[in-house]
């Protein structure tokens, strides 16, 4: 993942893009910032792509949120600059699963840990984020989890 980015940096500057480029920017130093983090606390290779994953999750987040409220303050073209860097890095991460994929995806969760009740729900998110990072919106799945544990 990281040789991606680095690519699409080397490209946005290339092509002039300078939407792309600040925006790769901003995902690369999140990045280094977690890989000194991680440093720290003794993982001498930095982040690995599952965690990059959700770092791009969170930056989309932010975007949506920050995009909300300038649609509420009024001021449109800052509403169209998050959409473009939403646009940005959604180019780096996977494909978002269907909602019957999601479902299946969450009992083939729940059966591999053998999960049997609402106790096991920190367990199976965790291992859902672990397999499915960036695939799926994980405060929606919460609900679909709820409901394969309640059953």
């Amino acid at each position: 993942m990281r040789v991606q980015l680095n690519e699409a940096l080397k490209e946005s500057m290339r092509a002039k893009d300078v939407m792309t480029l600040r925006t790769v920017r901003l995902i690369l130093a999140a990045i280094k910032d977690r890989d000194i983090a991680a440093r720290g606390q003794g993982n001498a290779d930095g982040i690995g792509d599952a965690e990059i994953r959700e770092l791009l999750d969170k930056m989309i987040r932010q975007r949506e949120e920050s995009a909300r409220y300038y649609e509420e303050a009024g001021r449109l073209d800052s509403v169209d600059e998050e959409c473009r860097e939403i646009a940005v890095i959604q180019r780096f991460l996977p494909a978002k699963l269907d909602p019957d994929a999601q479902i299946a995806a969450v009992n083939a969760v729940v059966g591999d840990l053998g999960a049997s009740g609402m106790r096991d729900m920190g367990r199976v998110m965790a291992e859902l984020k672990r397999r499915y990072a960036g695939q799926m919106d994980f405060g929606e799945i919460s609900r679909t989890v709820k409901a394969a544990l309640a059953a």
